[in-house]
Parts: structure tokens; C-alpha cells; sequence
């Protein structure tokens, strides 16, 4: 018994017919061939009457005439599809079930199943794109509704796809959807809003405010309207150089930041968390990793992401002296934006009263009449009444230099708002001394204290290869995996040192042939001193400091010499630069991750790397100078 042949219609985009995978002969893709294919496929069990066919194609034809047509078309499909497939009588036409697949009924099946990735997949234009029967008005006006409807699915499905690669971090995926989704439809708002968003947060603002230019302009000319409050919310946020503190447009005569890998699940994670707590579920996640696995990356992207949103957004990084100083952490969030938050004149006076004294901004929104609360309790009054009016994310950065104050009140403060619109973030370095708070919080987390607790691990070799293709694009398979195993050998992927090095590379760096592996043992960065790092990661972070702009070049020796947090006054004071050029020099420095950034001012990202400038490239002389410099 003969086998029935494969048939596969792709009909969204250019129309593509194959049978048993090969292009279907030309006859069967003759214009009204095809039209008739497809509309019988789509057709209600796949019949339709020989009388309704003739007048959607053939109605300008003469009866006779028509039905010869339409016989020899059905001629064509018996030959190619199969005579069983193909079934008439003296009144209906059908095809089989079965006979021939379309990719429109699979994008409503995957859509279905929220499969948006491979939904998304199958969208590559409008419904039967280039098709046109100008001779038929009812075909021509069946497939106007047609690309209507597969239009606005085939958006929906971008869309979806573009928001949830947006959450797993995979920022060129997202925005490469919601690219398409706009080209399908240029008055899209969900589509627009991710593509903004995915431009904003690769630091191409200019192009994000194209984008909501070009909305808008669609909007008025297409339809009469404006964008959506929602739309004009993000523009104006987007308009701003910077997301909270931190810089979000990349700054002259810089590249793009690589793009965040190996972090896929972890970055879904934190998404499902931030989403579950803005939905009113009250969360805690904890974030832990060795120094350089990327945990403020991960967490600065979650921060990026939900200040581009309507949502408060508090954040700060502790450095070691703040663990002597207590509630140093609860004054960080205040200044870092809980101070700022709109709902926070909704706490109890008495809340506000306590929050005073740490920041007199505080006060400065809302009467402090009356008694006071303590200060764990007016901490949690205070988030409570900024949840009321819009999601709070708080997040706090090498939580294990921490004050004791804090870091007590973080558990109880999770506890205190279940059921809340807040998503506490923190951040640890694996590798620091032990913190019984940190094992509590652990192993309470799952159980009373709702949330999840993410584990950071080095890089695996697909990853170092992903990374490899985007700085190195011009390498070939085997130089990718020789150097591949060289970043195994010298970096162990610790993202740090594996984006240093790799940054050295593409900027001529040349690597040694014969270096010995590091570490010998498994070691972190915790207990790792300069001199024991490999030569190659010591020189690429020395080539990175050379290529510097004389101005950040400065800037970052100053704060090498300097310390822990440093302020841009303290920094032109040391240098004796102008505010004008510590500024962009500032930006420079983050948007390169050398230095981070909360509020109170900027600490070396890792703390190996200011090890390394003050072995390598900063004298003992120079460092006299700068401190002095300030302490004058």
C-alpha cells in the first residue's frame, strides 16, 4: 500500500509548499492553485461546496469555464496530494484530514500551550504574504480577514516570546522578537514597550526612544490615537540616562556590555519571583555565588528591568566598614530609593518619625509628628504603606559585610509582609566568613519565608563559548575552542576574569603559549591574592587599565588608593579633576563594570581588581598622593 506524502503549507510569510520535504511542483503553486489549497484547508472539516468555491475564485469566468478551472486544479492536487486525499461529489470538494499541514494551526496549537518560543518560530511574515487573486473580491476579501487575524496572533506570540526571553536574560532574543512583532504590526504597544525595553537595557537609549517615536507616530496616523499611559510612562523613563543611579546609556567610545549567559535559569528564576511578588505573593530570594560568578549582574538586571516598570525600586551594596555601623543597610535602601517611594506617606507617622533619623529626607515627605517606632518596625510600616500604591523591590549587594541591625530585621521584614506586593533581594558571597543570619535565612527559606535561594556556579564550556563568539566574532571553530580551553585553564569561568580576559583579547592582548592552570586547587577569589593569578588574567586587567581615557584612568587609580566607598567629591578631590570630567569618567568606569554604584557612592566591583591595580599599576607614591590629597 503506497505511503500518503508529507505535505507542509507555510503560510505565514511568503507561501512555501513542500512535499516529503522537497518545494511542491510549480503547477500546484500557481496562484489560484494555491489560494484553493489553502482555503479548503482552512475551511470547516475541509469541504467546501463546488458552488461557494467557483464564486470566491472564479466568479469574473463564464460557469463552464469556472468549472473546468476548478477541475483541473483539483487535478493537480490528486496528483500531488494523493486521489484518496482528495474527495468530491456532485455537490462539495474536501480534503482529508490530515492531508496537509498548515504552520498557521500550529502557531494556535503552541500559543495554546504558552509554547511562545516555538510559536514564535513559525511567524515570519503576514498570512499568505505576496498573495493576491485581484480577479476574486471574495477570496481577496477572505484573506484580509485572514491577515488580520495571523497577524495579531503571530504579534501575541513575538510578543510573548520577546517578554519571556527578556526574563531569562537573553536580551538580543527579546528584543529580536519584539522587533518582528513590530514590523508585523507598527502600532503594537505590548511590542513596542518590550523592544523599548530590551534597547534601554543594553544601553542603546537612542534607540529605544526611536522606537517610541515611531509608535506613536503609527498610532496617530493609523488609527487616530495616542500611545497608552503605560507607553508614555516608559518613554519618559527611558528619556533619562540613568535607572536609579546607575548609568543605562552607554557612554562615548565604549561596546556594548555582554550579553549575560550561563544565567538562563537563574535570571528565570529571579523574573518568576519579581512577577510572583508584584502579583501580591511577598518573596525573598537569595542570591549566593563566589565572588566574580555574577551576582550583581543578575541582580542589577532584575533593578533595570522593574525601574523601567511602575514599580518602588530600593537598592544598595554594603562595603565591609558597614557592618560596624548598625542599620547602615536600612539607611542604604532609604537613600537608594524607599525615601522616594510614593505610597511611603501612607506609614504611620511613628514610622516616619524613626526613618527621620537616617534620612532626613524622610522627613521631608511626611509629617514626623507624634511618637516613634522602632526602627525594624517602622522598616516594615514604611514598605508595607509603599506596597499600597505600587510593587516595592528592595535589593541589597554583598549582603555579608551587612550590619547586624539589617541584616536581623531582612528575615522578620519577609515575614511581616506575606501576602505584600514586595521582593527582597540579597545577595552573598560565598567564600566569607560564615553568617549565622545567612544560614538561617537559608534554611527558613521554602518553609515560614516565602521565595527561593539561587546558587551562582562557575561557567561551563558552552557558555565560555557563547561569550567567545560575541567578543572574538571573527574566530573560527577552532580557534573558539582553543581558546575556550585556555579561559578552563586560566579563569576556572569565573565570569570576571573570563570577561577581562576575553575584553584583553579583542583588544590585541596576546595570550602566553605556556602559563600554569589556575587555581591549582578550587579556590575562590575570597582567598585568592594577585600575584597567585594566572599572568594572562593579571595582564588583561592591566591592558584594560591602560586603555582608559586618561580622565577614568585617574578616576579608578584614586579609588584603588582610596578604599571602600567613594563619593565624586572625594574622587575630584584626590585628582584634582573637575566635576565635568569626574562625571563622565564615573560613567565610564560602571558602564565598564570596574566600579559599582548605590546611592552613597561607588566601590570596586570586584575587589581582586583593585588588588591587582594597586600590585600592577598604581605606586605606592601615587597612592600617598591621593590620600592626601582628600584628608587636606
Amino acid at each position: 500500500m503506497a505511503t500518503s506524502p508529507v505535505v507542509y503549507a507555510r503560510v505565514l510569510g511568503p507561501a512555501r509548499v513542500t512535499v516529503n520535504g522537497a518545494d511542491a511542483p510549480a503547477e500546484l503553486m500557481w496562484r489560484k492553485h494555491l489560494a484553493l489549497l489553502v482555503y479548503l484547508a482552512r475551511s470547516p472539516r475541509g469541504a467546501r461546496t463546488r458552488e461557494h468555491l467557483i464564486g470566491m475564485l472564479w466568479s469574473d469566468r463564464d460557469d463552464k469555464s469556472a468549472r473546468h478551472s476548478l477541475s483541473e486544479a483539483l487535478r493537480v492536487f490528486r496528483r500531488v496530494l494523493g486521489a484518496a486525499r482528495v474527495r468530491t461529489d456532485v455537490d462539495q470538494v474536501a480534503l482529508d484530514t490530515g492531508t496537509l499541514t498548515l504552520d498557521c494551526d500550529q502557531l494556535a496549537a503552541r500559543s495554546a500551550a504558552a509554547d511562545w518560543a516555538s510559536a514564535a518560530a513559525l511567524v515570519q511574515g503576514d498570512f499568505l504574504e505576496g498573495l493576491a487573486v485581484p480577479d476574486a473580491n471574495e477570496f481577496e476579501s477572505w484573506i484580509a480577514a485572514e491577515r488580520i487575524t495571523w497577524r495579531a496572533r503571530g504579534v501575541e506570540a513575538l510578543t510573548r516570546w520577546a517578554e519571556a526571553a527578556l526574563a531569562a536574560g537573553a536580551t538580543e532574543d527579546a528584543r529580536t522578537a519584539a522587533l518582528r512583532a513590530l514590523a508585523l504590526d507598527p502600532t503594537a504597544e505590548p511590542a513596542a514597550r518590550a523592544a523599548m525595553r530590551t534597547h534601554a537595557l543594553v544601553g542603546d537609549r537612542a534607540a529605544a526612544l526611536d522606537i517610541g517615536a515611531h509608535l506613536a507616530a503609527a498610532l496617530q496616523e493609523r488609527l487616530g490615537a495616542a500611545p497608552a499611559p503605560e507607553t508614555r510612562r516608559l518613554v519618559e523613563r527611558v528619556r533619562d540616562a540613568r535607572l536609579g543611579q546607575r548609568v543605562v546609556a552607554a557612554p562615548s567610545g565604549t561596546r556594548p556590555r555582554p550579553p549575560l549567559v550561563g544565567r538562563g535559569d537563574a535570571h528565570a528564576r529571579l523574573a518568576a519571583a519579581w512577577r510572583r511578588a508584584a502579583g501580591g505573593a511577598g518573596e525573598l530570594v537569595l542570591i549566593e555565588g563566589e565572588p566574580g560568578e555574577g551576582k550583581t549582574r543578575l541582580a542589577d538586571d532584575l533593578l533595570d528591568r522593574a525601574r523601567l516598570e511602575d514599580a518602588t525600586v530600593a537598592a544598595c551594596r554594603a562595603v565591609p566598614s558597614d557592618a560596624r555601623t548598625p542599620w547602615s543597610g536600612l539607611a542604604g535602601l532609604l537613600a537608594g530609593g524607599l525615601a522616594a517611594a510614593p505610597g511611603l506617606a501612607g506609614a504611620p507617622p511613628a514610622a516616619i518619625a524613626a526613618l527621620h533619623a537616617l534620612d532626613p529626607d524622610v522627613g521631608a515627605r511626611a509629617p514626623t509628628t507624634g511618637g516613634m517606632l522602632d526602627l525594624s518596625r517602622a522598616f516594615a510600616a514604611a514598605v508595607q504603606a509603599a506596597a499600597e500604591e505600587q510593587p516595592v523591590l528592595l535589593a541589597v549587594d554583598d549582603a555579608n559585610y551587612l550590619d547586624a541591625a539589617t541584616a536581623e530585621a531582612l528575615p522578620q521584614l519577609a515575614r511581616d509582609l506575606a501576602g505584600r506586593r514586595v521582593l527582597i533581594v540579597v545577595c552573598v558571597a560565598v567564600g566569607s566568613p560564615r553568617l549565622d543570619w545567612v544560614e538561617s535565612l537559608r534554611a527558613h527559606l521554602g518553609r515560614e519565608l516565602h521565595g527561593d535561594a539561587i546558587r551562582l556556579e562557575r561557567l561551563d564550556a558552552a557558555a565560555l563559548g557563547t561569550l567567545v563568539r560575541w567578543w572574538l566574532p571573527r574566530y573560527e571553530d577552532e580557534e573558539i575552542a582553543r581558546i575556550v580551553r585556555r579561559l578552563e585553564r586560566d579563569t576556572a569561568g569565573v565570569p570576571l576574569l573570563v570577561t577581562a580576559v576575553l575584553e584583553a583579547v579583542a583588544d590585541g592582548f596576546r595570550l602566553s603559549p605556556d602559563a600554569p592552570a589556575w587555581p591549582s586547587e578550587r579556590r575562590t577569589l575570597v582567598d585568592t591574592l594577585p600575584g597567585d593569578l594566572p599572568p594572562a588574567v593579571i595582564g588583561a586587567v592591566c591592558l584594560r587599565f591602560r586603555q582608559l581615557p586618561d580622565g577614568a584612568r585617574q578616576v579608578l587609580g584614586a579609588a584603588a588608593a582610596l578604599g571602600e566607598r567613594l563619593t565624586a567629591t572625594a574622587l575630584a578631590r584626590a585628582t584634582g579633576l573637575e566635576r565635568g570630567e569626574i562625571d563622565p569618567a564615573l560613567d565610564r568606569l560602571e558602564w565598564d563594570r570596574w566600579l559599582v554604584t548605590d546611592a552613597r557612592g561607588y566601590a570596586f566591583a570586584a575587589a581582586i581588581a583593585r588588588a591587582i591595580l594597586l600590585q600592577e599599576m598604581v605606586t605606592p607614591g601615587q597612592v600617598r598622593r591621593y590620600r592626601a590629597a582628600v584628608s587636606t
